[in-house]
């Protein structure tokens, strides 16, 4: 369920493009080219593996296609992550318990 967002956000440039598109207004492929020594193809192909998994969509305005940040993955990876971290706080709360119960 979690694993393709993580999968998508574990190539670093696909983490660069979602911090440049986190910060709220669309960019077009160009904009997101430019100030890389990437083609407009490979940004092309990673929006793409991103848009596939929910973290960008592509809007059309006129000719151009403009790609904007979606949180809504981001946010249930968030969700899933403070689980975790409370099971995992929870689960060495029992052990020391334990550890200083042993005595």
């Amino acid at each position: 369920m979690h694993a393709p967002v993580f999968a998508a956000l574990g190539d670093e440039t696909r983490l660069s493009l979602v911090a440049k598109l986190s910060e709220g207004r669309p960019r077009s492929i160009s904009q997101l080219t430019e100030g890389t020594k990437l083609s407009r193809q490979a940004i092309t192909k990673h929006l793409l593996v991103l848009e596939g998994v929910g973290i960008v969509r592509s809007v059309r305005i006129g000719r151009e296609s403009l790609f904007e940040f979606d949180s809504e993955p981001i946010e249930e990876i968030k969700e899933y992550l403070n689980q975790v971290s409370q099971q995992w706080d929870k689960t060495l709360l029992r052990l020391k318990s334990f550890v200083e119960n042993e005595d």
